[in-house]
């Protein structure tokens, strides 16, 4: 059915968050493990620095043979339908800005949950209420990783960024009653599709938009469809009918009636991706929608590079990685239900652990996000990191800090560098070597960065970001209560 004409209205009652549009630019780190004269396994890695710079042909990797598998990209790579020019040194300064943006927002909404709860129970002083951030419960809504879905009957291919840290599907709709962003594909049309239907205002579907968006939905007085509006911090946002259609992820992995967005008004700096696929915890999710066919399981691997793809699989761990996986408990975030949050316990460098308690990580948690690119730790922990690894870099030269990047190295005169191996600790005694593709993030030879960053105090929720999780097969099982990860997963 036709698609009926926007309320603009809706727009006054979104409130602003800061905006990310997380992007991050992959280099393929070509390297290898050091041994010693015994083949045992050493603590470094040797990277050839000719693989720091970007590659402009695409090298596809294998899908897991699984039905419901979809080819993962990066936004800004060869692989990629929306692929834009390769970025420069000041772009790169943006995207770690537009990270911080993304790590504030979602700072901010767990502040607000944790108030709010607080309040609930009489422990929140009148002083903290007064400088708790009034902002939305939305997360910006970015990331760096693509799929493609099909979307309505027939059904229209669409490129969609995965998040698991936002919940609601969304994508541009025709006819913009206000207006729409430039994007590479042609914007859908429900008015194409047999399967398309609005949602009432009176649903109990219509009402769980709050919980996943932070904004109360609207209502249109023409026809009784639920109104969805969601907003990021520079004014960017989405708002548009709350509606089912028909969700294809394969040939014979079809989803009837799946709940989305279909954007009318739609205006911001989106990077030409149709936009959003929600893998977050809210019910409307992907994952909760999709909870009785895939028993709330799905697994991903982020490629090594711009010029890699990796995959995301529902109803499997989808392995492909070429170690055994090593589960960690999934643990609850008391401020939000809606983040994976992780046990951190500990990190080592170069086979040296770092002498931070395990209290320090506890006490705020941490969750793992795909769209947040710089893995965030609190500051004494990314202190005591960040002296290590330039203890065990000592004889690079350093380089200035770029952006939110403090640790940094001008390599530009080496063919070759023995960077330290980072290891993360979790509960159940997972132990996680990061791959090399996930310790440095390079704007140039001349100024290749340690990828971690410190948050503003020890008490704000630290992120397993995107850079920190590449080659390594994660796998979600909800269900079980625990997350995986398999070293290996994809190049």
């Amino acid at each position: 059915m036709a698609a009926p004409t926007c309320s603009l209205s809706v727009l006054s009652y979104l409130v602003s968050l800061c905006l990310l549009f997380s992007l991050e630019k992959g280099f393929a780190l070509q390297y290898k493990q050091t041994t010693n004269s015994h083949n045992t396994p050493q603590h470094t890695y040797t990277v050839q620095l000719s693989s720091l710079l970007p590659d402009s042909i695409c090298s596809t990797s294998t899908v897991p043979n699984h039905e419901a598998s979809l080819k993962v990209v990066h936004k800004h790579g060869p692989c990629s339908q929306v692929h834009q020019d390769s970025i420069t040194t000041h772009d790169h300064t943006q995207i770690l800005q537009q990270d911080q943006s993304r790590v504030k927002s979602i700072h901010a909404r767990l502040a607000k949950k944790s108030a709010t709860t607080a309040a609930a129970t009489g422990r929140i002083h009148q002083q903290d209420a007064t400088t708790i951030p009034a902002k939305s419960g939305a997360v910006v809504g970015s990331g760096n990783y693509i799929v493609t879905v099909g979307l309505g009957t027939p059904k229209r291919d669409l490129s969609l960024i995965f998040d698991t840290g936002s919940d609601l599907t969304w994508t541009q709709c025709q006819p913009c009653a206000k207006s729409c962003y430039s994007q590479k594909e042609t914007i859908f049309d429900p008015s194409k599709s047999s399967s398309y239907s609005n949602v009432s205002c009176t649903s109990a579907d219509c009402s769980q938009l709050k919980s996943a968006t932070g904004n109360t939905p609207s209502c249109s007085s023409v026809t009784s469809t639920c109104v969805y509006g969601i907003q990021y911090g520079d004014s960017s946002f989405s708002v548009g009918y709350f509606a089912r259609d028909t969700l294809t992820l394969s040939s014979s992995d079809v989803i009837s009636n799946f709940l989305y967005g279909c954007g009318q008004n739609n205006q911001g700096l989106f990077g030409g991706s149709a936009r959003l696929l929600g893998l977050g915890r809210n019910k409307i999710s992907l994952v909760e929608q999709t909870a009785q066919k895939y028993n709330r399981l799905f697994s991903y691997c982020l490629p090594s590079s711009s010029s890699s793809t990796g995959y995301l699989s529902f109803g499997t761990t989808g392995s492909k990685a070429q170690y055994p996986i090593k589960y960690t408990p999934l643990s609850t975030l008391s401020a939000s239900a809606s983040f994976y949050a992780l046990q951190v316990l500990g990190i080592s460098v170069g086979g040296n652990k770092l002498s931070v308690p395990a209290t320090l990580f506890q006490s705020a948690g941490t969750i793992i996000d795909s769209g947040t690119v710089i893995t965030r730790l609190p500051p004494t922990a990314y202190s005591a990191l960040s002296g290590e690894f330039k203890k065990q870099m000592s004889k690079y030269p350093s380089a200035p800090a770029l952006s939110i990047l403090d640790t940094c190295f001008n390599l530009s005169a080496y063919q070759t560098v023995t960077i330290p191996k980072i290891s993360f600790y979790f509960g159940g005694g997972t132990a996680v070597d990061l791959d090399a593709t996930g310790i440095l993030y390079a704007a140039s030879l001349s100024q290749v960065c340690l990828a971690f960053a410190g948050n503003s105090d020890d008490g704000d929720v630290a992120i397993f970001g995107n850079v920190q999780q590449k080659t390594l097969q994660v796998v979600y099982d909800i269900g079980g209560g625990r997350i995986g990860f398999g070293s290996g997963g994809c190049s």
